[in-house]
Order: C-alpha cells, then structure tokens, then sequence
C-alpha cells in the first residue's frame, strides 16, 4: 500500500488522515469491491478534524487549478493573513486586490479573491468567528451544514463536500470532482452521461459510509496515475492498469486507441 503523496486533493501539503483498515468480508456492492481494491493499492484512511474556515479556503483555491498552483496560494495567503486574531474577521476586512495578489499562483485571483472575502464575512456576520463555524461544520447537521456551505456564492458541492469530509470528519461523503467525476463513469459506476451531482449520488448509495473518505481521495490518485482524461493507462494493455478487469472502459476503445468522454460513448 503507498503512502499517500504530499501533493494532494486540494485539502494541503499532506493528505492528512488516520490510518484505518477494513476486515476481508465480501463487498457488498461492485463499486464497493473498486474502493476496496483502490485501498489495497493506495490507503485507507478516516478523515476529519482540520480546522474548517481553512478546509474551505484551501478547496476553493484548488478551483480550477493543480495543487502545484494552488498550494503556494494558500501558504502565501497563511502568512499575510493567519498571523494573529481571528482568520475570518481577517479575511473579511481584506483588501481584496491585495489579496488577489497574494493568491495569483491559484489562477482566477479575482473571483477567488472575492469569494474567500465573502465567505469569511459570512462567518462572521452568522457565526461571530472562525472557531464557532468549526464547531458547525464538525456538530452540526451534515445535510443543513452542507445546505449552508452552497448558499455561499461561489462555493459548489465539491467545495462543500470537502469541508464535510476534511474538516467534519463526516461519513457518507463523497466529493466528486473532475478525476472521480471521470473514473466513475468511464468504470461504470455510475450512468455515463451522470453530472457531478449524480456521480456523488450513485457513489453514496453504493459505497459504506466510512469507506467513502478514502474512496474519494484514493480515486482522484488512481486518475492521476492510471486513468487520466486523454490517455489512460489501459491502451497500453491489461497489464498497465490494476484495476483492468474491474473497468467496462466506457469510452475508451483500447485496441483502437480511442478514447472519448462516457457521456458521447456509443451504447
């Protein structure tokens, strides 16, 4: 099993995380028996515990871009701005083109920039401070805690399953973004013409709550290495890919080397 590599999800430097391992009973579910073998071949870990107005700003540099990006974004907004006193009320008096400057790595620095601001005006307008929007995150509802994570303009339901997962420690939740949006379809784990939303749905339903964590998280790694967007690793053969006789390969046709979206896949 790896280690699991410093440049990670968009939630840090490290992956973070507790280790934690499963019994050998049979999986339930297909998708299931996938995250299992996805485990074996990279991590299991249990999530939770980072501190929440960061979980959210760290994610929402990650928009749109690499970790390699954004992580300097989020170490150079650290030291402007998490010095001293509370981070939100920081945050929400910020000048937002110096802190546009200061996150520029992370690409789109403007709306980023006025995205973070609003955030942590939210949080201090409803919550008072950063550490009261940690407890809300970590105790409270997860369905009414997401609910007012994607009332934030700008924050998505990636965005929002992050905090859940990363910060509240919460089971059940699968974020989805583009590598898992693409392995689970192109693996038939959900329907390939399944927007994000859909894809989270259909993982939720069928993977164990407390496996959901490192499914997410050990997906987006297997899309890195294995099955990227442009040339997964199965057009070189059976043998390139673990997880081969796992895979129906929706899109990808790899004795013509073609290899399309499932979405626009025939059949």
């Amino acid at each position: 099993m790896s280690d699991e590599p410093a440049e990670n999800i968009g939630t840090g430097p490290d992956g973070g995380g507790t280790e934690t391992g499963f019994g050998a009973d049979d999986a339930e579910t297909r998708a299931e028996a996938i995250v299992d073998a996805l485990g074996e071949l990279y991590w299991q870990k249990a999530y939770g515990g980072r501190d929440a107005l960061l979980c959210l700003v760290r994610t929402i540099l990650s928009q749109n871009t690499s970790d390699v990006a954004s992580q300097p974004a989020f170490d150079a907004l650290l030291e402007h701005y998490g010095g001293t006193g509370d981070l939100a009320a920081t945050l929400a008096d910020a000048d937002r083109e110096r802190l546009a400057e200061t996150i520029e790595s992370a690409g789109l620095y403007n709306q980023k920039s006025r995205v973070i601001v609003e955030c942590a005006e939210e949080v201090v307008a409803d919550f008072g401070d950063a550490e009261a929007f940690d407890r809300f995150v970590r105790e409270g509802d997860p369905h009414e805690v997401r609910e007012r994570l994607l009332s934030i303009r700008g924050v998505g339901p990636k965005t929002a399953d992050c905090v859940l997962l990363f910060s509240g420690g919460r089971d059940g939740v699968f974020p989805v973004d583009t590598h898992v949006h693409r392995v689970a379809r192109r693996m038939g784990l959900a329907p390939a013409n399944a927007d994000h939303e859909a894809v989270r749905e259909a993982l939720e339903a069928t993977v164990p709550a407390e496996k959901c964590g490192f499914g997410h998280t050990a997906t987006i790694q297997f899309g890195r290495e294995y099955c990227s967007a442009r040339k997964p690793a199965c057009l070189d053969g059976p043998e390139a890919c673990p997880l081969y006789d796992r895979c129906d390969r929706i899109g990808v046709d790899p004795a013509g080397g073609v290899v399309v979206d499932p979405a626009e896949a025939d059949g």
